[in-house]
């Protein structure tokens, strides 16, 4: 990625790190605009192809959250190309050590989660659902952790839904194939990650629901698209 953009390389950087220094002086729109200029730049270097499927189900109203399976660092940036409005995420407070990974969740305005503190994370549920409330888009991990085994997907957490819950939002579910190899592996050869939004659940839907029977819907249709669309 670096070495076939390596005039652009500087440039990009500069410009990202100046955006995430200085958030408010910029519209969410045009942060996710430069985002995905970056992205795109990067991806055609990096003999990166996005293979986007049901860019129809992203309902036409914002105030929605994505739900994808976790399977590496390259897992949001895979969604940016893929995704045409903006959106934010909520991201381990580990991020904030990993360059670029922490400069592109700053021009997001996305939150740092610290899961031992549930007086932060209890914090950081209600500023997101109050967000989603007011047309802002977000993005959760709800394993929580990436997956060590690929294309292999783990238990989601309920907790992880209450946030879409309380905001009353559509949940869309988003599944990853192959979103752990540019990142998380050594491989120089060409890439295809498959990103499948698959159809929203409303609140009408999952109104009478635990968050923990919300988050086993959400899986099973996840894992089935996997299934039904990896590449031996």
């Amino acid at each position: 990625m670096v070495f076939r953009n390596i005039i652009l390389v500087p440039f990009m950087w500069c410009k990202l790190c100046y955006y995430a220094s200085h958030v408010d002086k910029y519209t969410e729109e045009q942060h996710y605009k430069m985002l995905k200029f970056i992205v795109l730049r990067a991806n055609k270097g990096g003999n990166v192809t996005i293979d986007i499927h049901g860019q129809e189900n992203i309902p036409k109203e914002n105030g929605f959250m994505f739900f994808p399976n976790h399977q590496g660092l390259y897992d949001v940036l895979a969604i940016v190309e893929a995704c045409p409005v903006p959106f934010s995420v909520v991201a381990k407070k580990e991020i904030k050590d990993i360059q670029f990974l922490k400069q592109v969740i700053a021009c997001m305005r996305g939150y740092l989660l610290d899961r031992e503190d549930v007086r932060q994370a209890m914090k950081v549920i209600s500023d997101v659902t109050n967000e989603v409330k007011n047309g802002r888009n977000y993005l959760i991990f709800a394993e929580g952790t990436r997956s060590k085994n690929g294309n292999e997907i783990q238990d989601f957490k309920g907790g992880s839904f209450k946030a879409a819950t309380r905001a009353r939002c559509p949940i869309v579910p988003v599944a990853l194939i192959d979103s752990f190899k540019p990142f998380d592996t050594n491989t120089i050869s060409p890439v295809t990650v498959q990103v499948h939004f698959l159809k929203p659940v409303y609140y009408e839907e999952y109104k009478n629901m635990k968050t923990h029977e919300i988050a086993e819907i959400v899986k099973k249709q996840i894992q089935k698209t996997i299934y039904e669309n990896i590449k031996a």
